[in-house]
């Protein structure tokens, strides 16, 4: 079984405003395989990266779990604190006790079990991850764009003009769209076609794109 570390933050008082984030550290360290639980008041800031980087080491802890914030914000962070201390990167999990918990919730109780239920998930989670590495794979330079509009349109010469071989497909006879059938457009009132059609001769001659 894995030795897994759980860090939980405090974010200010944007978690342990809420919850009980030293309830939430006792709860998860008598939790099955983890090895190390703590708190800090930010673990986003260099002292709470280099506590987590020093347990792992001290500890030698083979995952991490760090409950804070959305992993939209730190989960890049915390995987690269882990992968500095020797680890993979997917062995980080984020559970995010601050949007998904403590920002949507008043009542210190629930919030604090609900937290602990988060962060246990993350760590069971965390028990499952492999060990990845990134991959290189080409990339045809080839683009899809469907929908003739003067959306697709301005998308497909965009892309073409840019070296992509484009695919424009359009369920219609022709393309255009709805902007075909206005008789101004707003808001400089200049008729919908003095704008379209030089754009449309553009895509129906131009070298990388093909209509469907």
């Amino acid at each position: 079984m894995k030795r897994t570390g759980v860090f939980v933050c405090h974010c200010g008082i944007n978690i342990a405003g809420t919850v009980d984030v030293k309830k939430v550290s006792k709860e998860l360290s008598k939790y099955k395989g983890v090895a190390h639980s703590e708190d800090y008041v930010y673990m986003c800031s260099d002292p709470g990266q280099n506590l987590i980087i020093e347990a792992i080491k001290e500890k030698k802890l083979d995952s991490v779990v760090v409950a804070c914030c959305s992993p939209n914000l730190h989960e890049t962070t915390f995987r690269n604190t882990a992968k500095s201390a020797g680890l993979n990167a997917f062995q980080c999990e984020i559970a995010n006790i601050r949007e998904q918990c403590s920002w949507v919730h008043k009542d210190m109780e629930k919030a604090t079990e609900k937290a602990t239920k988060i962060t246990k998930s993350a760590t069971e989670k965390v028990r499952r991850n492999e060990s990845l590495e990134p991959i290189s794979v080409p990339v045809t330079r080839r683009a899809l764009v469907i929908g003739g509009g003067i959306a697709g349109i301005q998308s497909a010469l965009d892309l073409a003009n840019t070296g992509f071989e484009v695919i424009l497909v359009e369920r219609e006879p022709s393309i255009g769209g709805h902007m075909i059938q206005l008789s101004e457009t707003f808001p400089t009132l200049d008729c919908s076609q003095c704008i379209l059609t030089p754009k449309m001769v553009e895509v129906s001659k131009h070298p990388k794109i093909k209509l469907m």
